[in-house]
């Protein structure tokens, strides 16, 4: 009887060292990370601007607007979350914007696209000179 005991006292010290050593074991390899890190990708920057000047094109891709600071007329791409107001923030219809209306165009410049944002369209003033 006493050698019964002292072999099963020895076989349940071994089935718990093993035990011990397996956990252990589990919780030395769920700790290891490898941690892999992909290369920096470019960073695009986005700039909101905005330009006054005269609608010399209005096509169904883009504003051409003409300003006095560059010689050619410069080219807007738009979408359809570009808003058109007038000079008071009202909301116009699309077909306000035509060849001769003055206008300020806010927009997004990415790289080389420029995307119009927000369109104001401006009345048209004429001056006239009174000479005495």
């Amino acid at each position: 009887m006493k050698n019964t005991l002292n072999i099963l006292t020895l076989l349940g010290v071994f089935a718990f060292t093993i035990t011990t050593a397996s956990a252990q074991s589990a919780a030395t390899s769920s700790t290891t990370t490898t941690t892999t890190t992909a290369p920096a990708s470019p960073v695009i920057k986005t700039t909101s601007v905005s330009s006054d000047g005269t609608v010399s094109t209005f096509s169904p891709n883009t504003i051409m607007v003409k300003t006095t600071s560059a010689a050619d007329p410069v080219s807007y791409s738009y979408s359809k979350t570009t808003t058109y107001v007038d000079e008071n923030g009202n909301p116009v219809a699309m077909e306000t914007v035509k060849s001769g209306a003055p206008v300020t165009v806010y927009y997004d410049q990415n790289g080389t696209t420029m995307v119009a944002t927000k369109v104001i369209v401006r009345k048209t003033t004429t001056t006239t000179n009174s000479t005495p």
